[in-house]
């Protein structure tokens, strides 16, 4: 668990002693997350979506989690690094940190299930998953401002 970033070797120790090794009776990563208390509330009424709290749960496991959400949001060229900064800006240090503390927490069942280190899927990840959308959103950004957009794709260097 400590090949995450943000987790060191006693976080890790306190996480495999709050969770354990046997991930059979979480039947998936979502259970996991519910059990511990770190799952985003849902508060929704009339179509208009609120500020949901997370649910109740293992509230050590989730003060190990919120921690390591914060030192992960410390990290350089990391895929969760970049979550953070990205949620931070938005939402809050916070929120972010407790979002990131979820995926941790989501990483962490699939490391203990399957007994395999943590892999880094990059600090641009989403970007290149939503290239198109955030191409689009940014040509429009600018055409509102009263500026013309002409979108040439550079080859790349390698």
């Amino acid at each position: 668990l400590d090949t995450e970033p943000g987790v060191d070797k006693r976080s890790a120790q306190d996480m495999v002693a709050e969770i354990g090794v046997e991930m059979g009776q979480f039947p998936s990563h979502k259970h996991l997350c519910s059990w511990a208390g770190i799952s985003p509330g849902n508060n929704e009424s009339g179509g208009k979506r609120r500020n949901g709290r997370t649910t109740k749960g293992n509230k050590w496991l989730k003060a190990i989690l919120v921690e390591c959400g914060h030192a992960a949001g410390r990290t350089k060229n990391t895929y969760l690094g970049s979550q953070y900064a990205r949620l931070a800006s938005r939402k809050g240090k916070k929120r972010a940190a407790v979002a990131v503390g979820h995926s941790i927490l989501e990483g962490a069942y699939f490391i203990i299930r399957d007994k395999v280190p943590h892999r880094e899927l990059g600090v641009n990840y989403l970007n290149e998953i939503n290239k198109k959308h955030i191409i689009r959103h940014h040509v429009r950004r600018l055409e509102n401002l009263g500026l013309k957009v002409d979108i040439q794709e550079l080859p790349l260097i390698a």
